[in-house]
C-alpha cells in the first residue's frame, strides 16, 4: 500500500472513530442505563444551567433537565461528548463520565449558556 493510500485510510479511521464517539472520554447514555450509578442533576432554568460548576466522581451519571419554554443543546466545548439533541420543556439527557476531567459545554442554540463539569 502506498504512503497517500495508508494516510487516507488513517483518515477515514480516524473521522470514523470521531463520528461514532470512539475515543470520547465521556459517554451518553439514556436514562434508564447505569442505574447503579448515582445522577447528579442539572438544571435549564431562565436560560442558565444549575448550578453552574459541578463536580463528580468518575463513573457518575450526569442528568441535564430543560425546565424553560425554549429548546436548549447541550454541547460538549471539545467534543468530548455527545450533544443532546434538542431538549423541548421537561425533556432530559444523561452522560455518564468513564474518565476524570474537567468537560465544559454550553448550549448551542444560546452560546452565552455555559457549565462545567469536574470529575475526579
Amino acid at each position: 500500500m502506498s504512503a497517500i493510500a495508508t494516510r487516507r485510510l488513517g483518515c477515514a479511521l480516524m473521522i470514523m472513530m470521531a463520528l461514532c464517539g470512539i475515543g470520547r472520554t465521556a459517554v451518553a447514555a439514556d436514562a434508564s442505563s447505569s442505574k447503579d450509578a448515582k445522577a447528579f442533576q442539572i438544571e435549564i432554568r431562565n436560560f442558565a444551567f444549575a448550578p453552574k460548576t459541578l463536580t463528580v466522581p468518575v463513573g457518575a451519571r450526569v442528568v441535564w433537565t430543560n425546565h424553560d419554554e425554549e429548546p436548549h443543546v447541550v454541547t460538549s466545548a471539545g467534543s468530548l461528548f455527545t450533544s443532546s439533541k434538542a431538549l423541548d420543556t421537561s425533556d432530559s439527557y444523561v452522560v455518564t463520565f468513564a474518565k476524570s476531567g474537567t468537560y465544559t459545554y454550553y448550549c448551542s442554540i444560546h452560546p452565552m449558556m455555559v457549565g462545567t463539569i469536574i470529575v475526579q
